[in-house]
Order: structure tokens, then C-alpha cells, then sequence
């Protein structure tokens, strides 16, 4: 069966709706581990800034605050990726000319470029706690490995809960930095991803032959 097809009648209410969640908590990530932000989940936050580029995969946009990297967008047209991301935040800052050569931007597209090296970022993640537990496992996934939807929700304690995982990924806003490129269907077929297929494969092609 496939994994998207199975039931998850039995899954906790917040897997099979992770909106359920009345507010989105924050994780700020240093050094690969998970550390609860201070100011809690409902603190204010200043808008992001952000970036756009190109790299081998064609556009992408990196955003930033001052806890850290918030979001890495990758796609074909970077005008589109710029209304994407300011549809989510309308207040977030486009940096200009040499903003590219920003370090945490620089670091982005040196992970891009070999995502097997798994470069350590400073990463604030927004999500519901059930997102934040999918997303956590996903980057338990080593380089050049894989896992299927039912693998990771498994991993994370909600065997049924697998469309609610495949929800997770397609919602995850950190391209790369949070691997789910690495889940594939339970046949090893390459499963959809965000932010195209073709550089799924590129990404995994990149890891196998590092």
C-alpha cells in the first residue's frame, strides 16, 4: 500500500491536523540540536530579511532574523519565490546589492551545493509541535540515506499518522537545512517534493556520490 494511501483514523488529533495547534512554537537551532526559544511562542518577532540568488538549482531565497536562517526557498523564478515569501511575511525586508554575500546566505548555497557535508546553520524553525517532531526526525536521516513517510512517522511515535507526516514535509520552509528531500515512497521511488522533483534527485544524486 502506499504510504500515503494508509489509514490514519487512529492518529492523534494533532497529527491528522497539525493546525489544530492554537500557536505556532518556535525552536531555535544552533550546532544540530533543538533548544526551546526563551521568549516562548507568542513573543513578537521583527520581520525577516531576505535574499535572492542563484545557485546550481536554479533561484533561491534565504531569509534570516536575528536568531538565525528562517527560510530557504528554492525554485525556478525568483520573482515568484519573492511573492511566496512575502505573502507569509508582508513586512520582511529585501536585501539589495551585496546582500548575497551575507555569511548566513553564503552558508545556504555552500549547502546547497554539497548538502552531504550537512553544513551546521543557526536555524529559527516556526511550526506546530507535531511539524517540529517530523522535521527533527527528518534530520536524524544521514546523507545519502533515505527513509519513507511511514518510517518517519514511526520514528517519531505515530505509526498511523503518515499523511499528517507527508503534510509536514510539504509545509517544511527550510529547503535542505531540514533534508526532506530524503523521503522517498516505501518502493524507494522518488515521493513529490516542494520544490520540484528534478532537484530532489539532484540533491540525493549530490549525497550518494559524496
Amino acid at each position: 500500500m502506499n504510504a500515503l494511501a494508509q489509514n490514519t483514523a487512529l492518529a492523534p488529533a494533532e497529527a491528522r491536523d497539525p493546525r489544530r495547534t492554537t500557536a505556532l512554537a518556535c525552536d531555535f537551532m544552533l550546532d544540530g540540536g533543538f533548544v526551546d526559544s526563551a521568549d516562548g511562542a507568542g513573543a513578537p518577532r521583527p520581520d525577516p530579511r531576505f535574499a535572492v540568488d542563484e545557485c546550481s538549482l536554479g533561484a533561491i531565497l534565504v531569509a534570516w532574523s536575528e536568531r538565525g536562517i528562517c527560510a530557504i526557498f528554492l525554485g525556478d523564478d525568483p520573482d515568484a519565490l519573492t511573492r511566496d515569501f512575502q505573502d507569509r511575511f508582508p513586512g520582511a525586508r529585501r536585501m539589495g546589492g551585496g546582500a548575497a554575500r551575507e555569511p548566513l546566505v553564503a552558508r545556504a548555497l555552500g549547502l546547497i551545493e554539497a548538502p552531504a557535508l550537512e553544513l551546521e546553520l543557526p536555524l529559527e524553525i516556526q511550526g506546530t509541535a507535531f511539524q517540529r517532531r517530523v522535521w527533527r526526525a527528518l534530520r536524524g536521516i544521514p546523507p545519502g540515506a533515505t527513509a519513507s513517510y511511514g518510517e518517519i512517522a514511526r520514528r517519531i511515535g505515530a505509526p498511523r499518522a503518515v499523511r499528517a507526516v507527508a503534510r509536514a514535509c510539504a509545509a517544511n520552509p527550510l529547503a535542505v537545512a531540514i533534508p526532506c528531500h530524503r523521503i522517498v515512497r516505501t518502493d524507494g521511488a522518488l515521493a513529490g517534493y516542494r520544490w520540484g522533483v528534478e532537484r530532489k534527485r539532484a540533491l540525493l544524486e549530490r549525497e550518494m556520490s559524496a
